[in-house]
């Protein structure tokens, strides 16, 4: 009788040891730090450009009247004025870092710059891989030959010719289907200093950089023989992904064109409104 009632005892003591540590260990669980919130939304490109103090615009700095250099080496330009303005509406400073046409989109691929600010057209192909901004300018494209060349007359002309083009731009596409011969070209000045040197026999440029060339060195033996009926529509552009940011630059942009400050940029380039 007596091994019974010590074999009941010594049961129910380890029954109440096992209860007391599962208390324990469920009193340790319930005050145990919480799993880290794995859903928190990552910082957006432009929560990094605010916190930094600037956004960085990949540009050629060899295209006037939208992106050069002025007779000091001050960076200036159409484009430049834009984001600039864009920039101090964001709340930051503007970096420009200058590359060449054929590189830019490599650049922005690679993020060595937020967004490129340089009269990039917008375009079906390039929308596939990249966000524009809304259009913040409008112009046409422009077949440009020596003063004495009187046989070519359109586009159709460029026929086994030679053009002076950047491989990568949209001008090019318009020589290449019209069956010209491509040299390539860094940028609109080195393709006006082969065509007046006779090196080659045209170039297809924007007509605004021909009518500010022209206002500029108006002893330039060149003229316009031909002029694209539609016009091409430039934008910001941006890598995919960064809405914030485009919402943002498009917000600024609006906000230009009502309260009179993109006017005013666009009559000291151009004399006239560039937006349409």
């Amino acid at each position: 009788m007596k091994k019974i009632i010590l074999v009941v005892a010594a049961l129910l003591i380890l029954s109440l040891g096992l209860m007391g540590c599962g208390s324990n260990v469920n009193k340790q669980d319930s005050n145990a730090s919480p799993a880290p919130d794995t859903t928190a939304k990552s910082e957006s490109l432009l929560d990094t450009i605010q916190a930094e103090g600037k956004i960085r615009f990949g540009t050629e700095g060899t295209y006037a009247p939208f992106t050069f250099h002025d007779s000091t080496g001050k960076l200036t330009g159409f484009d430049v004025e834009i984001a600039e303005e864009i920039a101090k509406r964001l709340g930051v400073e503007a970096e420009f870092i200058e590359t060449k046409w054929d590189g830019m989109f490599a650049g922005l691929d690679a993020k060595r710059f937020d967004a490129i600010a340089n009269e990039v057209s917008i375009r079906p192909d390039r929308l596939e891989k990249y966000d524009f901004s809304d259009t913040y300018i409008v112009s046409k494209a422009v077949l440009i030959v020596q003063e004495s060349n009187n046989e070519m007359k359109d586009f159709a002309g460029l026929k086994g010719k030679k053009a002076a083009q950047s491989l990568t731009s949209n001008l090019a596409d318009i020589a290449k289907a019209n069956g010209a011969e491509i040299v390539q070209i860094d940028g609109f000045n080195q393709a006006i200093d082969l065509l007046a040197a006779g090196r080659v026999d045209a170039t297809i440029n924007d007509s605004l950089s021909f009518l500010d060339l022209k206002k500029q060195k108006p002893e330039l033996p060149i003229k316009v023989v031909a002029e694209q009926q539609d016009a091409a529509q430039m934008g910001i552009m941006f890598n995919k992904g960064n809405e914030e940011l485009v919402d943002a630059v498009n917000k600024a942009l609006a906000e230009m064109k009502a309260d009179g400050t993109y006017l005013k940029i666009s009559e000291k380039w151009f004399g006239t409104d560039v937006s349409k």
